[in-house]
């Protein structure tokens, strides 16, 4: 059984980078084009494969899980390495010590919490690998607090269905100018157990190249789905409305919302 594990993951990482990278090689107006027929064919592959996966694995189905003496190089940064954000240069000023993790949206209590606290609630440490859309990969160490438990402390109302990430790091190009990164998943991933918010990385603090004060570890998927400087976390019933409507920063751009490996 975990031989067919690992060659699954290989194979769906190998296909999703092939599909997802389609909008990076020059290839963008042709087959990355929302709306065009080629990136319509895409998108209903990923929803197959978004089904499959919901079909055959259980919603508590771990992803491989690596030895401590297997993390043989520090975590690659990816995306947005050093926010300029004012609000949030003032919190890293400060080490932090004045951030709050907002949740809210479809939940009976909205929340704000402060890294003390989230520290300070049942934690999990997992070794495991990142798998980037362009193509590399990295093994480390990751501790964090579970989000579906911390998810339902809020209290999710019955009608949520996902978890919409806003981020402190602005990105330079938006459908209506500069927009701060965000991200979704749906309430299954949220609540698997290796789905963490994740303040540690490697035994140390986690460094603001890698996502500092908070990251969100979504182990079964791309990297792209595992949004950095979280600032806030919100419930929903929908994703039109957020941003291009298509659940993600670069979903909105072409890539699939469910990047499942």
């Amino acid at each position: 059984m975990p031989k067919f594990e690992l060659s699954r993951r290989r194979f769906l990482t190998a296909s999703a980078v092939g599909a997802a990278s389609l909008p990076l090689s020059g290839c963008f107006d042709s087959a990355g084009e929302i709306g065009g027929s080629v990136r319509n064919t895409l998108e209903l592959a990923n929803s197959l494969t978004y089904r499959v996966q919901r079909l055959l694995l259980r919603s508590d189905h771990l992803a491989v899980e690596y030895a401590e003496s297997e993390i043989r190089q520090p975590q690659r940064p990816n995306g947005t390495v050093t926010p300029t954000d004012a609000d949030y240069l003032s919190l890293a000023e400060a080490s932090f010590s004045d951030y709050r993790l907002e949740i809210s949206g479809l939940v009976e209590r909205p929340m704000q919490l402060s890294l003390d606290e989230l520290r300070n609630m049942p934690s999990r440490t997992q070794v495991t690998r990142h798998d980037c859309v362009e193509g590399w990969s990295c093994i480390a160490k990751w501790t964090g607090t579970p989000l579906g438990p911390v998810l339902d402390q809020a209290g999710i109302r019955p009608n949520a269905r996902y978890v919409v990430f806003d981020c402190f790091d602005t990105m330079e190009a938006g459908f209506t100018g500069p927009v701060r990164y965000y991200e979704s998943i749906d309430l299954v991933d949220a609540h698997h157990p290796q789905t963490i918010l994740a303040y540690g990385l490697n035994g140390e603090t986690l460094p603001v190249a890698n996502g500092a004060p908070l990251r969100v570890r979504v182990e079964r998927q791309l990297g792209y789905k595992m949004a950095k400087y979280i600032r806030a976390i919100r419930l929903t019933d929908t994703l039109a409305g957020i941003g291009g409507g298509r659940g993600g920063y670069w979903e909105d751009y072409g890539y699939d919302w469910f990047a499942g490996i």
